[in-house]
C-alpha cells in the first residue's frame, strides 16, 4: 500500500482485508459522531481526513486562480487542477485527460449532456431511451430536451426485483433512437447493470450511450473504454470527496462537436465585437472560475480509494451488504423492495414496515442515532411503477460495520410495537 502523506490511515491487515478500525480512525465524522450510525451514504459518503486536509492545505496555502496568472501561484494552482484531472482520467480509464469535464455534480453533468449533445444529434421525431428506475436528475433533463426538440422518450422499464431485460431493450430500440441513457446502480434497489451490454446494443443503433453513475463510481471498477461508453457522470460527495465537484467523461470526437453549456470566461479562444471562437477541451465546457479545492478533494479521494484498493472496498461492502440483508430478512413485517437475493443489492436495502408510514420508521430511527432515508429517494415514477408511495432505504459503505447493522435490526423490530401495534 502506498501512503501518499503522513495524514493517510486508511489501514489494510496483513491479509489485505480492510481493517475497519484504522479506517474508521481516518474518518473525523466518526471521532466526533460516536454514537451515530449513518446508514444514508447512498445519499452522501463521509470524507477521510486526507481529504479535508488536501481542500485546507489549497486553500490556506495555494489558492489563486487557474490559468489566469503568470506567476507562481496561478500557474500552481493550473498544475494542482489539471493533475487531478489526470488522475480522474486514470481511475475510469479515458484515454486522454481533455475527455474529462469538471462541473458541480451528476445533475449539472447530465444537464450539459441533455443540452449539447442535445444540440447535435436529438431532432423532431428521433427518441430517447430512459429507464423508470433513473434518478430525477437522470430523467428530467431528457424529457425536458424531448420536449424541446419535439423528440420522444421511451421507457425501459424493469422487473419488481430491479432487472433490465435485454429482451424489453432490444424492443424499444430502432432506426430513430439517438441517446440511451441508464444508470449503472439503481440508488433504490442497489442493483448493479451489466451495462456494456446495454452499451454496445446502442451502438449497434448508431446511438449514443450515457452511463449515470453517481451510485456506481466508487462501487464498481469503472473502464469506460471496456464498457463501450461514450459519455459517463459522477459525483466526489457520493465517493468519499467533496460536494460541490462532479465528473463529466465524454468521447473526445463527440466533445469535440459538441457546443458549450456556458458561456463566459476561459471558455473562449477567441472574441471580437462580432466572432467568437472557443478554447479546445476541456476548457470549451468549463466557464469561469473553477473549484479547485473541490477537484484537489475529489483526487485525495481517488487517491484514497487507490491506496486501500477499490477491490477491497467492494469486497467489504459485498460482506457486510451480505450481512445486513439476512438480518433484515429476520426482522417481521419487512417487505424488501427489489431482489429477494442479498447478491442484487450493493450496499442499498430500500424496504417498508407493514402498516407504517416511511418518515415515522426514519423518525423513530432518528430518535435512535440511526440515519436512514425516507422518502421516495428521488425516483418517484420507479415507486409509482412498483406501487409505492414511499419506502425506507439503508445504504452501507465500507467504514460501517456489523455492529451498526445489528443495533439497526434492533429498532426496526420494535417500530410496530412503538407505533401502536401489538405484535
Amino acid at each position: 500500500m502506498n501512503i501518499t502523506n503522513n495524514d493517510e490511515i486508511v489501514g489494510l491487515s496483513e491479509k489485505n482485508l480492510i481493517d475497519i478500525n484504522k479506517v474508521r480512525d481516518s474518518f473525523p465524522f466518526f471521532e466526533k459522531y460516536k454514537n451515530l450510525i449513518y446508514f444514508d451514504n447512498a445519499a452522501t459518503s463521509q470524507r477521510p481526513k486526507c481529504v479535508i486536509d488536501a481542500m485546507n492545505e489549497y486553500d490556506f496555502f495555494h489558492n489563486a486562480n487557474p490559468y489566469r496568472g503568470i506567476y507562481d501561484l496561478s500557474v500552481d494552482a493550473t498544475e494542482r487542477y489539471e493533475n487531478a484531472r489526470k488522475k480522474v482520467a486514470t481511475f475510469i480509464g479515458a484515454t486522454k485527460a481533455s475527455e474529462i469535464i469538471f462541473t458541480r455534480n451528476t445533475t449539472e453533468s447530465i444537464n450539459l449532456l441533455s443540452h449539447s449533445l442535445g444540440e447535435i444529434c436529438i431532432n423532431e421525431g428521433d427518441e430517447i431511451i430512459i429507464s423508470i428506475a433513473e434518478h430525477h436528475s437522470n430523467m428530467l433533463p431528457w424529457r425536458t430536451l424531448a420536449k424541446r426538440k419535439n423528440a420522444t422518450i421511451k421507457y425501459l422499464e424493469c422487473t419488481d426485483e430491479g432487472e433490465f431485460l435485454l429482451d424489453d431493450y432490444k424492443n424499444l430500440l430502432s432506426e430513430k433512437t439517438k441517446i440511451i441513457a441508464l444508470t449503472g446502480m439503481s440508488n433504490v434497489f442497489g442493483r448493479v447493470t451489466d451495462i456494456k451490454k446495454f452499451a454496445t446494443l446502442a451502438h449497434e443503433h448508431g446511438a449514443y450511450f450515457v452511463l449515470d453513475a453517481a451510485q456506481s463510481a466508487l462501487h464498481t471498477i469503472n473502464d469506460v473504454k471496456a464498457n463501450d461508453i461514450d459519455f459517463m457522470c459522477f459525483s466526489g460527495h457520493k465517493m468519499l470527496g467533496p460536494m460541490g465537484i462532479g465528473v463529466l467523461y465524454g468521447r473526445e470526437e463527440i466533445l469535440d462537436r459538441m457546443p458549450p453549456f456556458l458561456y463566459g470566461g476561459e471558455m473562449i479562444e477567441y472574441v471580437s465585437r462580432e466572432d467568437v471562437s472557443f478554447a479546445e477541451l476541456p476548457n470549451k465546457f468549463e466557464a469561469g472560475t473553477v473549484n479547485v479545492s473541490g477537484v484537489v478533494g475529489l483526487a485525495k479521494a481517488i487517491e484514497y480509494i487507490k491506496d486501500l484498493g477499490q477491490e477491497h472496498i467492494i469486497e467489504a461492502e459485498k460482506n457486510l451488504s451480505d450481512y445486513a440483508f439476512a438480518e433484515i430478512m429476520k426482522v417481521p413485517h419487512i417487505q424488501i423492495i427489489g431482489g429477494k437475493k442479498a447478491d442484487e443489492h450493493r450496499g442499498i436495502i430500500s424496504f417498508s414496515i407493514d402498516d407504517v408510514h416511511s418518515h415515522d420508521v426514519a423518525a423513530i430511527c432518528a430518535s435512535e442515532g440511526i440515519a436512514i432515508r425516507a422518502g421516495h429517494h428521488c425516483a418517484a415514477p420507479l415507486h409509482q411503477h412498483l406501487g409505492l408511495n414511499s419506502s425506507n432505504r439503508i445504504s452501507l459503505m465500507f467504514y460501517n460495520t456489523r455492529e451498526e447493522v445489528d443495533r439497526c435490526m434492533e429498532v426496526l423490530a420494535r417500530v410496530r410495537r412503538l407505533m401502536g401495534y401489538n405484535d
